[in-house]
């Protein structure tokens, strides 16, 4: 005979849900959900849209330890979800104003030069 199990009889898992809404700050929300649960049902559990409306549920991107995972993804024990972000202004983008800035003969390989040297040596 096959043993039937019942839910107030199953494992909870110990899942950390983290997400910073700005730089140099980090919501961090500590679930007990049942066994088998799934990323979306923990998102649903902390109430994450209800305490960020600004961040819409189609383009929400979340990982676990920093690995992309998709919302249907089945957790375990421990497992520390991440809501990422969108970028505000894309690095490469960043690193070409900087650089602008400051002028091609006061950065990187140009900083430095022996007096009477050839530039770029």
């Amino acid at each position: 005979m096959a043993s039937t199990e019942h839910p107030a009889s199953s494992p909870l898992l110990n899942i950390t849900l983290v997400y910073s809404p700005a730089p140099r700050q980090v919501r961090e929300w500590v679930l007990a959900l049942p066994a088998g649960a799934t990323l979306a049902q923990a998102l649903a559990a902390c109430r994450f849209h209800e305490a960020f409306p600004d961040v819409s549920a189609e383009g929400l991107s979340v990982g676990i330890w920093g690995r992309k995972a998709s919302p249907a993804h089945r957790l375990q024990d421990h497992d520390r979800i991440e809501v990422y972000r969108a970028l505000r202004v894309d690095p490469k983008v960043a690193r070409r104003e900087r650089f602008g800035r400051q002028g091609a003969r006061s950065a990187g390989l140009f900083a430095r030069r022996r007096p009477g040297a050839k530039a770029g040596y």
